[in-house]
């Protein structure tokens, strides 16, 4: 009897160092002994004394390292940081008893090259007189900026200022091949905090009118939080390239982000910067018409030949479209209260592009330049006829709904 408890210690020991041989040998130990290793060395225990006592607190000895995503929020961060400016500018105003009532408004830009040349919103510097318009680069420095021109058709203001050692913002080559669902990053000064990034997903591409109800053709719509501040600064691609200017949201009534942003494509903003390069102002395309949405019920009413398409009710005297011989309507009728001019020709191509609405109309324009010839299909009756029009220049247009 005396020999079983003796015999159970011989067993338990020939077990242990069996097990503990085997497993050594075979690598089965080293994860359990690594992860002990790792959580022993990963964290310090720091210990706080104070006149109430003491305590341990477990400290990580090193900061990890960031994940892959987390890696290329940041460096697109660092990328643009440097080119995005936050824009004050003051505009005065007039009480009831016309004594002067001076009015900020806070927008973003960002830096087109080393000569000091910033893009933003037209409606960010709004009617601030020369003089009244401040740009404070990340830096913390603040510059006067000039206006150098604005196209209030796009929502777009160039401004200038004079500093040392600008960081130009990159450019994306263009915003066609926008995809619904990539990466986008949002920087600017919501609310005034300067230098601020958010991130989200392209949520649509869609034509919209902006805040001055201008026209924007293929809108980049977003979920990025933007708020009021953000108007006028870069929306980003996931390289750190501008692909559009972040330009308003959907407001849910409270004037702060309900998840709906809308920016200005970049090609929209190249095809304006190009014509100030080559003429010193902005040159709008336009044919000149004035023109009214065609849809399927008023097509059927009116016996047009296709239920798409832009009905040209006016050509304006000596413009494009008169000049190229395209006709205007010649018999009154109403659409509700509004009269309108039926019986001229129906826009339904743009150099062979289909063009479903005005919006379209107007996307297919702002592609090309005022001066450039372009081929124009229309329907005049039931005959489908091209014609060849040489674009005019909108800065002069009369009111009206005018392509």
């Amino acid at each position: 009897m005396k020999l079983r408890p003796v015999l159970l210690v011989v067993l338990l020991l020939a077990g242990f160092y069996f097990v503990t041989t085997h497993m050594a040998s075979t690598g089965a130990l080293r994860p359990l002994l690594d992860d002990l290793h790792s959580a022993n060395s990963a964290t310090n225990v720091a210990m706080l004394r104070g006149s109430d006592g003491a305590f341990d607190l477990n400290v990580a000895s090193a900061a990890p390292a960031f994940d892959g995503e987390e890696q290329q929020n940041i460096a697109v961060y660092k990328k643009a940081l440097p080119s995005v400016v936050n824009i004050t500018a003051t505009e005065v105003r007039y009480d009831f008893f016309y004594g002067p009532v001076p009015q900020s408004g806070q927008g973003s830009g960002f830096i087109l090259n080393k000569d000091g040349l910033i893009l933003t919103n037209n409606h960010v510097i709004g009617n601030a007189q020369p003089g009244n318009i401040s740009v404070v680069l990340y830096d913390k420095h603040q510059y006067k900026a000039t206006v150098v021109t604005v196209d209030k058709s796009h929502d777009l203001a160039l401004l200038k200022i004079n500093a040392p050692n600008l960081i130009p913002a990159t450019l994306a080559g263009s915003s066609s091949d926008l995809q619904v669902g990539q990466k986008v990053y949002a920087i600017g000064n919501p609310f005034g905090l300067e230098g601020t990034m958010t991130r989200g997903i392209i949520s649509a591409i869609r034509s919209v009118r902006g805040p001055e109800n201008n026209p924007i053709e293929g809108a980049i719509q977003t979920d990025a939080s933007v708020n009021p501040g953000n108007s006028g600064g870069p929306l980003l691609n996931s390289r750190g390239e501008v692909i559009g200017i972040t330009t308003m949201i959907a407001s849910n009534g409270a004037e702060q982000s309900a998840g709906i942003g809308f920016a200005i494509p970049i090609d929209t903003a190249k095809t304006v910067l190009d014509d100030y390069a080559k003429y010193g102002r902005i040159r709008r395309p336009t044919l000149d018409v004035v023109t009214l949405r065609i849809v399927p019920d008023i097509a059927e009413q009116i016996g047009l030949p296709a239920d798409y398409g832009v009905l040209i009710e006016r050509v304006l005297p000596g413009g494009a479209a008169e000049k190229a011989g395209l006709h205007g309507g010649t018999e009154r009728a109403y659409e509700g209260n509004v009269q309108v001019m039926l019986g001229g020709d129906l826009i339904v191509a743009f150099d062979g592009k289909e063009i479903p609405s005005p919006e379209d109309l107007s996307a297919a324009m702002n592609a090309r330049h005022a001066g450039d010839t372009v081929t124009v299909t229309v329907f005049r009756g039931r005959k489908k006829m091209d014609f060849k029009v040489t674009l005019g220049d909108a800065k002069d247009q009369a009111p009206g709904s005018q392509a």
